[in-house]
């Protein structure tokens, strides 16, 4: 009775992960299991790029790297000449205008530093920070 009991039980349990077996291995390209989740002040590459012209860029990394490159039409910002960038970025700003900050990849913390400073010290709002970094902006352009 109790092998029975058992045995219906594993029975039922297996059925019940069926559901979930068959859509992990149907959406297994379509979901990164390994990915940071977005945290609440984050927006992901998706959500900026549906906003179109709406939006001003800020581009947190270093000089060297701004000036190699960076997402057309972004402005530089960054800790190391924050005072001289400041007012230069604010001349831009508007509150109608999405902003976006980054740096080079998920694990860079200037653009989270520099949105919290944009937020708590500028007083600004409608401040965002790209999930992924300049790693993402350039795997949605390939």
């Amino acid at each position: 009775m109790k092998r029975k009991l058992l045995v219906q039980a594993l029975l039922l349990l297996s059925l019940a992960f069926l559901p979930a077996i068959g859509q992990a291995l149907y959406l297994r390209h379509e979901i990164s299991w390994d990915a940071p989740p977005v945290a609440k002040d984050e927006i992901t590459i998706e959500e900026a790029l549906a906003g179109g012209d709406s939006l001003l860029w800020v581009d947190a990394r270093p000089d060297a790297q701004f000036e190699r490159e960076h997402i057309p039409g972004a402005l530089a910002l960054n800790e190391d000449r924050w005072n001289e960038l400041l007012p230069l970025f604010l001349t831009a700003w508007a509150p109608a205008k999405r902003t976006i900050v980054y740096c080079s990849s998920q694990s860079c913390a200037a653009s989270h530093e520099v949105a919290r400073r944009l937020r708590e010290e500028a007083g600004l709002k409608n401040i965002f920070v790209l999930h992924g970094g300049w790693e993402a902006w350039l795997q949605a352009k390939k």
